[in-house]
Order: structure tokens, then sequence, then C-alpha cells
């Protein structure tokens, strides 16, 4: 009698061709616009009960795990990437779209899913704060694969966004979950809440997850130039120590109760810019970690999907799917930014790239395990809302960011940055009332300052590179910035 491997070598066969073929049709795709993260769900659905591949998977625990353990590492891999310069611009912006607006948004999806799918108040909030949330995994990829510059202010908020919202996302979704439950338990008993409760988890969450991750991350930056300056190790053992340390920094801090996706990102952040020269050497294993993350969870809650359940709300989804794009996260994003005086087409273009990506598909298990009646709504009604946004939103990042001027020119094509920035290059230190006089502009209040100094007072933000103030005229634009952030060189466009 001889032990049999089918047990090993069919489903090792099956993952590694359904990777193999998501990947190859990847590649093709990408040439019309479409992303990779799109085609590993696409394959999975296709390969599931429902598709040509007929594979029946079931395994929502299985799912869960796969999906957290995956979100870590792409978490974990954008903070390494993040500069910590850029906090300068997007930081502010980021928390705000973070907390309030991911609450805003859900409220309003929220409303709409009320009506759209005749859902009870706490299941129809319950869903919207499933979507409520971007998601990393989307917008590092598809950011990173546009093939476009943004300026820096819009560039930073999404990134940091991505990587600190879903903290906020969790948390009201296993609050609501709480709610529905005792609401189905108890018909008419109210709703169960506490709000010092509330608060004083909604603290926890965010307190350990900064706490851990920058006492992590300044541990595992010292611990990696150590070990840089005493022994000689490869990038790809290194990235293996990054993984597995914010792995289980993640872990622990979840246990903790606090919120470990804000922390093992905060600790990649810490990390990769404490130990910089160290990091980047690890950052080409990084990326493959991050991709086979990405591959493998995209795949999995793809064969979850079951096409003949999803056509039975697909047309309400779709409707929610909508008014998320379309109205809840225009009005929460202009909500927060407007304040912060940016741009009406940087505000715009935010509101758009909301990518959704695996977050809501993760989060709709929640209630699934926790045994919410009904729940199974909540996984086919995201995972439209994913599909959806992978498709128009993700499909369309680089064109609308150039139908928006959000994005930054090759400075080495001198006739695209003579287009953007004008014909004529200033020093910021040149005084307003002698430029004004020689190009005969009107003299603005303050004259008395530098172009510089008039050009950041009058935007009342920090400035980056591209940001632009009109004169008479004239157009001003930043065209460099020294390293403190300040305005250095100005581009002048006379009309």
């Amino acid at each position: 009698m001889s032990l049999s491997l089918d047990f090993l070598s069919l489903p090792l066969f099956v993952a590694a061709a359904l990777v193999f073929i998501s990947v190859l049709a990847g590649v093709f795709s990408t040439r019309v616009g479409f992303s990779f993260l799109l085609i590993f769900l696409t394959v999975g659905v296709l390969a599931g009960e429902g598709g040509p591949g007929g594979l029946v998977f079931n395994d929502f625990t299985v799912s869960f795990w796969v999906g957290n353990v995956a979100l870590a590492v792409i978490l974990l891999d954008g903070g390494l990437r993040t500069d910590l310069a850029t906090f300068r611009t997007g930081l502010k912006a980021s928390m705000l779209l973070a907390t309030v607006g991911v609450a805003i948004c859900a409220a309003i999806t929220g409303l709409a899913a009320r009506w759209l799918l005749d859902l009870s108040w706490p299941m129809a909030f319950l869903l919207g704060a499933i979507v409520g949330s971007t998601d990393a995994a989307a917008v590092f990829a598809l950011l990173k694969t546009s093939g476009v510059k943004l300026n820096e202010r819009v560039a930073a908020t999404l990134e940091i966004e991505s990587g600190m919202n879903d903290p906020m996302a969790v948390y009201l979704t296993l609050a609501l979950i709480g709610v529905t439950l005792f609401m189905q338990a108890n018909p008419g008993a109210g709703t169960g809440v506490d709000l010092l409760d509330v608060a004083r988890s909604l603290l926890q969450q965010f307190g350990w997850g900064t706490a851990l991750g920058l006492g992590c991350g300044f541990a595992l930056a010292e611990l990696l130039r150590r070990l840089a300056g005493s022994h000689d190790v490869g990038g790809g053992i290194r990235a293996l120590l990054i993984v597995s340390g914010g792995l289980a920094v993640f872990a622990g801090t979840t246990w903790l109760g606090g919120s470990g996706f804000l922390a093992v990102y905060v600790m990649g952040v810490v990390a990769g810019n404490r130990a910089k020269r160290v990091v980047r050497s690890s950052l080409s294993a990084m990326d493959g970690y991050a991709w086979l993350a990405q591959a493998g969870m995209f795949l999995l809650l793809g064969l979850l999907v079951t096409p003949a359940e999803l056509l039975r709300t697909l047309w309400p989804a779709l409707g929610v799917s909508l008014v998320l794009m379309l109205v809840a996260r225009p009005v929460s994003v202009w909500l927060c930014l407007a304040p912060l005086h940016f741009p009406g087409r940087e505000i715009g273009y935010i509101s758009w790239v909301g990518l959704r990506g695996a977050v809501p598909i993760v989060l709709a298990v929640f209630p699934l395990m926790a045994g919410v009646e009904g729940a199974k709504t909540f996984f086919n009604v995201a995972f439209v809302v994913v599909l959806s946004s992978l498709l128009l939103q993700g499909s369309t990042i680089a064109w609308s960011a150039r139908r928006l001027g959000v994005v930054l020119p090759d400075m080495d094509d001198e006739a695209e940055a003579r287009r953007v920035f004008g014909d004529f290059e200033l020093d910021a230190a040149t005084p307003m009332e002698g430029l004004c006089t020689f190009y005969g502009l009107p003299i603005p209040p303050g004259s008395h300052q530098s172009l510089g100094d008039w050009m950041r007072e009058t935007l009342g933000r920090p400035p980056v590179i591209g940001d632009s103030v009109p004169l008479g005229h004239a157009e001003m634009s930043v065209r460099r910035l020294d390293s403190q952030g300040h305005i250095a060189r100005v581009g002048m466009r006379i009309d």
C-alpha cells in the first residue's frame, strides 16, 4: 500500500494554476486599462461554484483569516514606501477622511441601502460601514501602476487615508454588528448602545494601534540598522524579517484590543523612514510578498461568490454602489477637505479615486461569522460595490487625473514642463512689488513680501509642486520646493 499525495498535489495544482492564469491575464488586461486586482477577482469567480471551474469553496473562516493576513502585509508594504515628508501635506486631510469621512460616507450609503434593499436601520447602516472605507490594496496597487505622477498633496492624501481608515471601518462594523444582534434578539428593546463604551472602544482601537505601531517601528528600525552593520544578510532575508515582525505586531495589537491594521501601517512608516537605506534593499522582495498577498486574497474572495445569488440583488447593489461613488464619497470628501483649502479639482479627483477593494469583502465576512440574520446580502452587495469600483474608478485613474489637472509633468520633457509652468522661471525670493511693476501686473496686498511668501500666504495650505495662483493676466506656479518644503522656484505663464 503506497501513500497517495493527491491531497497535496491537486489543491496545489489548482492554486498555482489560478495564480498563473490571473497574472498572465492581468499582463494583457492592463494594456486596455483593467487592473490586476479586477482580474484576480474575476478569475476567482469563474473558477468558483457558479462558474465554468465549478470549484466548491465556502469556508468563510479561512477566507477571513487569509484576508486579514494579506491586508496586514499590504499595509506594511505601503507603510515602508511612504515618505514621512508627505505627511506635511497629507496627514491632516487623511486623518479627517479616515475618521469623519468614513462615518459620513457610511451614513449616506446606509440611507441608500435602507431604501434600495429594504433593510432595517441597523442592517442598512451596517452595510454602509462595511463599504465605507477605501482599500489600501487597491489604492497602493493602482496608483503605482497608473503611469501618472500625481501632485504630492493628492497622492499623499489618498495613500495615507487608505492606510489609516481601516480602524474606523472595522470599529463601525463591529459596533453595528453588536447593535444588529441585540435588536434581532430583543425586538422593541432599543439598540443597547452605551455611548461611553463606544468612545472607550474607539479610543482603544486608535490608541493601541498608534502606540504599538510607533514603538515597534522604532525598535524594528534600530534592529535593521544593527543587523546591517554587523551581519551580511541579503534583502530577501531582511524582507522576511520585516514581514514576520509586522504580522506579529498586527496579531499582538489585535489581541490587546487595538487596531492591528493601523499598527502595522504606522510601524512600516516609522521603520521605512528611520532605516531607509536598509529597507530600500528589501523593497523588491516586499513587493513580491504584497502581490502574492493580493493575488491570494482576491482569488479566494472571488471563489466565495455564487453568481446566481449575486444576480438576485444585482440592481439594488449597483444602486448602492452608484450612491457611494457619486454621492456619499464626494460629499464626505468635500466636507473634510474644503475647510483645508483643497482646490476643487483635487477634491474631485480624491472623491473619484475612493477605491473599494478587499476590505469591504473581508468586512462583509464579519456578520456572517457573527451569525447575523440575512448577512449573506452584505457579502453579495460588497462584492458588487468592489467590482464596480475597480471597473469604473480603477480603470480611469490616469484619465481622470489628466482631465482634472492633478498630474505633474516630466521635468525632462521641456515642452510639457513649459505647458504646465509657463515660459518663465523665477526665484521665490524675488520681491513682489518689483516683479509686478516689471511685468505690468496688479500689485496685490502684501507686496512687501517675496514671491514665495506671497504665494504660500495666498494658497492658505502647505504648498506642493504644481500649486498655482492667478495674478492679473499671469499665473504663478510652484515649480520647485527646498528640503524644508518652502517654495524655491516659481513658474510664470502670461496669457
